[in-house]
């Protein structure tokens, strides 16, 4: 029968489950990251992370109404993350259009799912099927240590070259500079959550199996944008 594993013994297997698939190393990430593509790219891009992190309020609406009352800490959390995402200052999805405007496309392309790749709708169900069908803990797991925790390492490796590189200004690029700072505090608000409340050795198990499951997603995602929009047209990256 499985143990109970210890809280530091638990993050660091969460920790290895995303490492090994995290979307850092993905190709489409380093090619971005060392300068290789175009605006055109980021335009694409920009088309289809709409229709990942447009819902995310949504998602995180299925947590909420999924989480019993008793778990205060955790329903709060997700209100607050929720309340970031559409109303505190400017929506996360306006900072994102307005950077995909800046790379040559338009609200309209962004905002129609007809311009998103299979791999990305595959992403956004699976959020969708988990956000409402699984326990909170799970979901959380899922959602937020296992998808957006892995944002700051990613837009930290990325954002640099933007303005180095490519001359954006800040104002352009404002959508990754606030995800690096608020997803790495929203990554550890949910580790805490899952540590304190996958209690039994079934929930750690599933929490750890859905955070693997949730970094090869991401990565499919991710390797789906390479596949579409840069394979055979740079380069091939090495990582960084």
């Amino acid at each position: 029968m499985a143990e109970l594993l210890s809280r530091e013994e638990f993050r660091k297997q969460l920790e290895e489950a995303i490492k090994g698939n995290h979307s850092e190393a993905a190709p489409f990430t380093v090619a971005w990251a060392t300068g290789k593509l175009k605006r055109e790219h980021f335009a694409r891009w920009a088309e289809n992370h709409y229709h990942y992190v447009g819902p995310f309020a949504d998602y995180l609406a299925n947590i909420y109404m999924n989480t019993p009352e008793q778990y205060t800490d955790a329903k709060d959390f997700t209100l607050q993350n929720m309340y970031e995402e559409e109303i505190a200052g400017d929506r996360h999805t306006d900072l994102l259009i307005r950077f995909a405007e800046t790379c040559g496309t338009t609200k309209e392309r962004v905002e129609d799912p007809k311009n998103m790749l299979a791999t990305t709708r595959g992403l956004q169900s699976w959020c969708y099927s988990v956000a409402s069908r699984e326990n909170f803990v799970v979901a959380t797991a899922a959602l937020v240590v296992g998808l957006e925790s892995q944002v700051p390492a990613i837009y930290r490796k990325q954002t640099p070259i933007l303005r180095e590189q490519y001359g954006f200004t800040d104002e352009e690029i404002e959508f990754f500079d606030l995800h690096i700072v608020s997803d790495e505090i929203h990554g550890e608000r949910g580790y805490s959550i899952v540590l304190e409340h996958a209690n039994t050795p079934e929930l750690q198990q599933r929490c750890l199996d859905i955070v693997r499951t949730g970094a090869d997603m991401r990565r499919m995602y991710m390797d789906g944008l390479y596949q579409a929009y840069l394979k055979g047209d740079i380069e091939e990256p090495v990582s960084v």
